[in-house]
């Protein structure tokens, strides 16, 4: 069974791939030999777990006890390459 903590985390995972495929294969292939498609294929669906990963994060700010600098930190990682797999590795992977 998911937990709303491992469907974060999914959503996290997912959404650092699709960044990744985004940034660093569909976008040169638009840009180098001029097929857009794969950048019309990953974007919604990128766009939908951008979307759902910063409600995740706002809705696990409480749960956590998060500050507003650490919401910041979780909030940018969506936007930096691999942000979101230092996130779950920082703070949503639970200890074991």
């Amino acid at each position: 069974m998911f937990s709303s903590l491992n469907i974060f985390r999914l959503v996290a995972l997912l959404e650092g791939v699709s960044y990744i495929l985004l940034l660093f294969i569909a976008t040169p292939i638009k840009y180098l030999l001029q097929e857009p498609q794969y950048v019309k294929l990953l974007g919604m669906p990128h766009g939908l777990l951008f979307v759902a990963y910063v409600a995740l994060a706002l809705l696990f700010k409480k749960e956590f006890s998060w500050s507003n600098n650490t919401l910041l930190i979780v909030l940018l990682a969506s936007i930096i390459p691999f942000g979101t797999f230092y996130i779950d590795r920082k703070y949503l992977k639970p200890s074991h």
